[in-house]
């Protein structure tokens, strides 16, 4: 990897890095139980990358009991989070890799923030970002730019120098939207065919080839 000073590659968390969409979808079943709307876990694993609250209000979750909603999904990811989270394989060693060559990391998650550092924590990775930009610092969340926008900014970089790997089309969408390149990350839940509308910059079978397509990005 050449010159690698002032290059950021930032991560969606949650079928990116974490393999954890079944603890998402356990959440969302328990959460939902007894409701007369119940989402198909198809149709709630298409709306992960957005905010919890964002997705109920999808399922006829009305203002007035979203947060008891909200509650329960949240008993169930506390009581479970540890073990239903595990990191993709290769995961630790591509941020490590990264690091040590220079590049800066970042996270840019719709995950609260107490729930993003229980679960870096949790993987081994509480100290491996440069930046971690959750669901509680923007005002505007993925598909929207904004969250990549504010990792650009707190790491002091344009849009051509960053890398954004993600799992579904909100993440291409979001990255696009801000002007950076972005990889699909197809170890996650979202098929080649899912992610093809969103227009990824680079497919990405596996995350060990995260370094090799930052070579090639800062080769121009």
């Amino acid at each position: 990897m050449t010159d690698s000073r002032n290059f950021a590659v930032l991560f969606d968390l949650d079928g990116t890095l974490l393999d954890s969409i079944g603890l998402l979808l356990e959440c969302m079943e328990y959460a939902f139980a007894g409701r007369q709307v119940v989402p198909t876990r198809e149709l709630w694993t298409a709306g992960i990358g957005t905010p919890l609250r964002v997705q109920m209000r999808e399922f006829s979750v009305d203002e007035h009991e979203i947060e008891s909603v909200v509650a329960r999904y949240r008993t169930h990811q506390h009581a479970n989070l540890e073990r239903l989270t595990t990191l993709f394989p290769g995961a630790h060693e591509v941020v490590h890799t990264l690091r040590e060559s220079g590049v800066k990391t970042g996270v840019v998650t719709s995950k609260g923030r107490g729930m993003t550092l229980r679960s870096l924590a949790h993987v081994g990775l509480a100290d491996a970002f440069d930046v971690v930009v959750t669901a509680d610092d923007t005002t505007r969340h993925k598909p929207d730019p904004l969250p990549v926008e504010h990792a650009l900014y707190a790491l002091g970089l344009t849009p051509d120098r960053a890398l954004f790997v993600g799992d579904s089309t909100h993440d291409m969408y979001s990255g696009r939207a801000a002007g950076t390149a972005t990889g699909a990350a197809l170890w996650g839940p979202f098929t080649r065919g899912q992610l093809e509308g969103a227009g990824p910059t680079y497919w990405l079978q596996q995350v060990a080839e995260v370094p090799s397509v930052v070579g090639e990005l800062m080769r121009g």
